[in-house]
């Protein structure tokens, strides 16, 4: 038997229940730690969290505040506001956690959204020259190099360094940096 050792692991398998009552999209700005909540990064319109069962380490959502199914359905400040949050976690990512490359992209209604909620969100994944191994291949296993608390502290490092950034937040207080892109 092939074994894979992971002992951050832990803290999930120990955890205590979360039940999350209604779209966690939602829910999730409302908790008390930006950090505990996985929230990264905040604009006017949108936020950027992480993905809780990550592709990729640093693998991020940027999410409207507004639960909305569609990106028909954004307003023209939302969706502008989403394009430029977008861009600006490829950069906070490229800043700190130094990927070779990024895929984005969304699971739009339905099918495609394959289970997920139905709050549009975006995905941002970083991407490195041999990350795909023969690990998923072979045995149907995706293998994690780094916890997220850690990746956390990447990303808000990176964020931080972002010219919209305009509170830098405290990682360790919990709080997610805040960005503007306005003027």
């Amino acid at each position: 038997m092939d074994r894979i050792y992971a002992p951050w692991r832990i803290e999930w398998v120990e955890r205590e229940s979360d039940p999350i009552d209604g779209c966690p999209f939602c829910v999730l700005p409302e908790r008390e730690s930006d950090r505990e909540a996985r929230i990264v990064a905040y604009s006017d319109h949108n936020y950027v969290l992480l993905n809780n069962a990550p592709y990729n380490p640093g693998h991020a959502m940027v999410i409207p505040r507004e639960h909305e199914e569609e990106l028909t359905d954004l307003d023209d400040a939302t969706l502008a506001d989403h394009a430029r949050l977008e861009a600006a976690t490829i950069e906070a990512m490229r800043r700190d956690v130094g990927p070779d490359g990024v895929n984005t992209g969304r699971n739009l209604g339905g099918s495609a959204a394959g289970g997920s909620v139905d709050h549009l969100h975006t995905h941002v994944v970083p991407r490195w020259d041999g990350d795909t191994n023969f690990m998923p291949v072979t045995a149907d296993t995706k293998v994690i190099v780094e916890a997220i608390d850690r990746t956390y502290g990447h990303l808000h490092a990176g964020f931080s360094e972002v010219d919209a950034a305009v509170d830098p937040g405290d990682a360790d207080a919990g709080e997610a940096v805040r960005l503007s892109f306005d003027g």
